[in-house]
């Protein structure tokens, strides 16, 4: 995956690097990518498909918990390869499974996307009001991943991990949520990661929170499907 630059998405790092709330901390990172292979991507996406692959041949298709009709077409493990190479990026210490990750993918809509954003940035976004005046949170993030994924033409999930086996929970975390916006036919990826902190410097505590990532999806019910 090849990091992408984009002054929009790094005026909006800037705002969102470190928003002290008083008792809390906003912290929020946009990225972008494109669906090309450097690095170690090609040896790493192989082993992904391989890891698919096996995955299926041991599979029953009595298994309900294991929906192995997700896996089975090659554009589908294809997408969801570059989503976990993404994910391998944004959290290079971390070992994404794609068989683990499928499991854990269900298909949203942007009205879903954009009930959370506000109910959990509202102060945020009511910071970002006071200090600009080119439009809200909301609005300029979406010209910001516009003007790099087409939002309109990308698909949207959420990622819900087992929460043992969850990469992003930290000292004092209330909430974390990480988008990624997947343009097929461009091949792109632009994450959008952000969590809230409970700052004690005392006795910082382990909190419970949900993580969610998204992959933008032009539809407007909920599935529990990965991808079609």
């Amino acid at each position: 995956m090849k990091f992408l630059e984009y002054t929009n998405l790094d005026r909006l790092n800037v705002f969102l690097g470190h928003l002290n709330l008083g008792e809390r901390t906003i912290k929020g990172c946009l990225e972008a990518y494109s669906c090309k292979h450097a690095g170690s991507d090609k040896r790493l996406s192989l082993s992904l498909e391989n890891e698919m692959l096996d995955y299926l041949g041991k599979s029953s298709d009595t298994d309900s918990s294991s929906p192995v009709d997700l896996l089975l077409s090659r554009s589908s493990r294809k997408a969801l390869i570059y989503l976990v190479l993404t994910l391998y990026q944004m959290y290079p210490d971390y070992d994404f499974s794609a068989v683990k990750a499928h499991q854990f993918f269900s298909e949203e809509s942007w009205d879903t996307f954009k009930q959370i954003f506000n109910n959990y940035m509202f102060e945020a976004s009511k910071e970002w009001t006071e200090r600009n005046e080119d439009g809200s949170l909301l609005e300029v993030i979406y010209k910001a991943l516009d003007e790099v994924v087409k939002v309109a033409e990308c698909e949207i999930y959420v990622y819900n991990p087992n929460p043992n086996a969850d990469p992003f929970l930290e000292e004092g975390a209330i909430w974390s949520f990480c988008f990624l916006f997947y343009n097929r036919k461009l091949k792109r990826v632009a994450g959008f990661r952000f969590s809230c902190t409970r700052l004690d410097d005392c006795h910082p505590t382990k909190l419970s929170f949900s993580l969610t990532v998204f992959f933008l999806k032009s539809t407007s019910n909920s599935k529990n499907v990965l991808l079609q």
